[in-house]
């Protein structure tokens, strides 16, 4: 059921603390951790806690969990000091775009020119 956590969900697995992760930033209903496989030297994801499979499915059930997402991109940004420089918000939805791990989640990339990445 969408929004209720997932067994087999790795990052309901992140949120529920079973799975460890490089947290940067966490809210009541947010969680910010550092991307394992690195697209840019700064590139972190920024999941609900709540479970959707992906943006489009998180903006339909719940619009304040997206706001909270994208809110706190922001704030990532600025933490890793990349909000001066430029930095790129990215919500990968199904396979064709290389969503991997079907909750929804924003990637924060910054820290080099980003101008050539699609």
């Amino acid at each position: 059921m969408a929004g209720e956590p997932q067994d087999d969900c790795l990052f309901c697995k992140i949120v529920a603390g079973d799975i460890p992760a490089t947290i940067v930033r966490e809210t009541p209903t947010t969680l910010a951790f550092r991307d394992i496989n690195p697209q840019a030297p700064t590139h972190v994801l920024v999941i609900p806690r709540v479970h959707y499979p992906d943006a489009a499915s998180l903006a339909a059930g719940d619009p304040d969990a997206v706001a909270d997402v994208l809110r706190e991109a922001g704030e990532v940004a600025a933490q890793e000091k990349v909000d001066g420089t430029g930095y790129r918000v990215v919500f990968n939805t199904g396979p064709g775009a290389g969503q991997t791990v079907f909750h929804a989640h924003a990637h924060v990339l910054g820290g080099r020119d980003l101008q050539r990445l699609v």
